[in-house]
């Protein structure tokens, strides 16, 4: 039993000890998710991105336009066409659609992998930012992940306009 009342009383005395420590710590709270999704750099780089593949896109486009007038000549015209002309124009489809996925696939892996090069630079810039930050200001600690945050540790806004200046 003495023990187990010498475990509760440092216990507790640890606490005491610890608790003018955190009482001193400076916490802030960086929302990554909305750092990279409005910041002017995120911004700017989404931008980019839409700008470099914007003419794929439009050959998808195309692409996709061809594949639905050929459908739709085949559903208006298929009974009244000769059996070769048809079978033609089917093979001609299923060739489209299988160009129109390969392609679409390949547009997705290259954005994606354009689009992880892009959040990676800035998500680099943002860690330099979030420290340089943390530095000047004497922050402790600085988490970019939380259950509850209080708007008063929130410095997102602050390393937005840090990152819009570099």
């Amino acid at each position: 039993m003495k023990f187990k009342h010498f475990c509760t009383s440092l216990m507790l005395t640890s606490l005491a000890v610890a608790m003018p420590t955190w009482a001193d710590t400076k916490i802030g709270f960086v929302n990554t998710e909305r750092l990279l999704r409005e910041a002017p750099l995120s911004v700017a780089a989404q931008k980019k991105l839409e700008r470099e593949f914007a003419s794929r896109d439009q050959e998808l486009q195309k692409l996709a336009k061809q594949a639905r007038d050929l459908q739709t000549q085949l559903d208006k015209d298929g009974v009244t066409m000769s059996e070769t002309e048809r079978r033609n124009k089917e093979r001609d489809l299923g060739n489209l659609n299988r160009d129109l996925q390969r392609q679409g696939r390949e547009f997705r892996e290259d954005l994606n992998l354009r689009r992880n090069e892009e959040l990676g630079q800035i998500q680099e810039r943002a860690r330099k930012v979030i420290q340089d930050i943390a530095k000047a200001e004497k922050f402790d600690i600085i988490v970019e992940q939380a259950v509850y945050v209080d708007a008063k540790t929130d410095i997102t806004d602050r390393v937005m306009k840090a990152l819009g200046g570099k």
